[in-house]
């Protein structure tokens, strides 16, 4: 049986600006340039975010090899920190502004659709310590003026936008379980950062679209949903994976989408004496100013359980304090990366999009399978024969396939990445591509799952 997806699928792949380019050229830091400087034994190998994938220099090659795997769509991310000299001004560096209209131009060249996220956990540092970073309504107001620049550059070329890329990990990376820069554990910081950001995303789209662009143009963002399923169905089990759902999911989906903050969410969040500082001004922003479509990240699902393990309150309020997370015996696993495969969540999210979030147009943005060394599958002829990479796309596919039989609006699918890039803490650990990298030589070589995609492409189907 063939699986026939809708006309015009995106096939496609998913890296961003701070994972792929290196900092050729680059007139500032971002927040990992800076910690990788003051602390590289953070990371995998002590490999940091120099060269990554060459992307700066290769940009000709790698759109070239996405298109010889039948890529039809690449979503890649503007570094803020590339692009603008003066954050202050959004006065724009000349060298960034061009080598991103030479990227988005050698896309189009390849009948490629670019994607361009406008932010990829990549602030640049000197408004970290200058300001705070997101904790500041300012950086808000400067990210709409950065947002604004990259429209009037590349708006023409570019037809669809995104403001943020995974904002809930921002939240938990930098303010409370410390995988991001700079590791605070602070939960009245990370709520005010969680609705700054909402308002930032919204102030770029407002910009968007007083400045005509959404003419030819659409907007939107890329939110990492991971559906929380309860350990039973005891009404406590329940209860804590809603409380759950509602941090990790709806506190950016609901905002996005529905262009207001869960009324339960506000509430648990008044009833903690956390409440964001936030104005009718504000609400209005975000009320009046919402995506057009919706990219969603999907990678693993949440398991909950009622709270069993006494809360930690020395280190202050922590959305954990409802519920804890629950290890489902026999549940199938990525060993490498710690995650749990299950490609079932994604007809659910397909389902959640369709009946509670008006059937607005959506596409998986990132989904894949991060596996070490690879180099062990490499068949006589060099290739990697990642068998267990078609596999995991297959079922995820299949169950993508059967939410859009049943209605879901969503128009593409995007692996997690083009050509193995660069992981944040864990560098190269794990590679996702459909083009392997050798790290030593910057040779880059198709996969054969880059050999089945092609095929996929083709056909529209498998």
């Amino acid at each position: 049986m063939t699986t026939q997806f809708p006309k015009n699928f995106w096939w496609g792949a998913a890296t961003s600006g701070p994972q792929s380019e290196g900092s050729f050229n680059k007139i500032h830091k971002n927040v990992f340039d800076y910690w990788y400087e003051i602390e590289p034994e953070a990371f995998y190998d002590r490999v940091g975010p120099a060269v990554t994938s060459n992307f700066y220099n290769s940009y000709k090659e790698d759109i070239a090899l996405m298109k010889d795997i039948g890529l039809n769509s690449f979503r890649t991310s503007i570094q803020w920190s590339r692009l603008i000299k003066d954050f202050e001004t959004a006065e724009v560096d000349e060298d960034g502004a061009e080598f991103y209209n030479n990227v988005i131009n050698e896309c189009l060249k390849n009948n490629i659709t670019p994607v361009i996220t406008l932010h990829h956990f990549d602030l640049p540092i000197e408004l970290y310590s200058k300001y705070g970073g997101w904790e500041s309504k300012h950086v808000t107001d400067l990210f709409a003026k950065y947002a604004v620049k990259c429209f009037e550059l590349f708006s023409d070329r570019v037809k669809y936008w995104t403001t943020f890329n995974e904002p809930i990990v921002v939240v938990e990376g930098q303010y409370l379980y410390q995988f991001h820069y700079p590791k605070l554990v602070d939960g009245r910081k990370a709520v005010q950062v969680l609705y700054n950001i909402n308002l930032a995303s919204a102030k770029a789209i407002k910009a968007f679209r007083e400045g005509n662009f959404n003419k030819v143009s659409q907007i939107g963002i890329v939110l990492n949903l991971t559906p929380s399923y309860p350990r039973s169905n005891s009404e406590r089990d329940i209860k804590a994976a809603e409380t759950a759902d509602l941090f990790f999911n709806r506190s950016f989906l609901d905002t996005a989408i529905k262009g207001e903050f869960p009324d339960k969410l506000v509430k648990l969040l008044s009833d903690e004496g956390i409440l964001w500082k936030g104005s009718l001004e504000e609400a209005e922003i975000i009320k009046n100013n919402t995506i057009d479509f919706l990219g969603v990240n999907f990678y693993q699902p949440r398991r909950i359980k009622a709270k069993e393990t006494p809360v930690d309150l020395t280190k202050g309020w922590m959305p954990d304090k409802y519920f804890d997370n629950y290890d489902m015996p026999g549940r199938r696993m990525n060993p490498y990366r710690g995650w749990e495969i299950y490609p079932k969540a994604l007809y659910d999210i397909a389902i959640n999009i369709k009946n509670n979030y008006g059937n607005i147009p959506w596409y998986v943005s990132e989904n894949g399978m991060g596996v070490q060394d690879e180099e062990r599958f490499k068949n006589s002829e060099g290739r990697i024969e990642d068998d267990y990479r078609i596999d995991f796309i297959k079922e995820h596919l299949e169950w993508l396939h059967k939410g859009i039989e049943e209605g879901s609006n969503c128009f593409g699918y995007h692996l997690w990445t083009p050509i193995d890039c660069w992981s944040w803490l864990n560098a190269y650990k794990n590679r996702y591509g459909y083009i392997a990298l050798d790290l030593e030589t910057q040779k880059k070589t198709v996969k054969k799952s880059g050999c089945w995609i092609k095929e996929t492409s083709k056909k529209n189907g498998f």
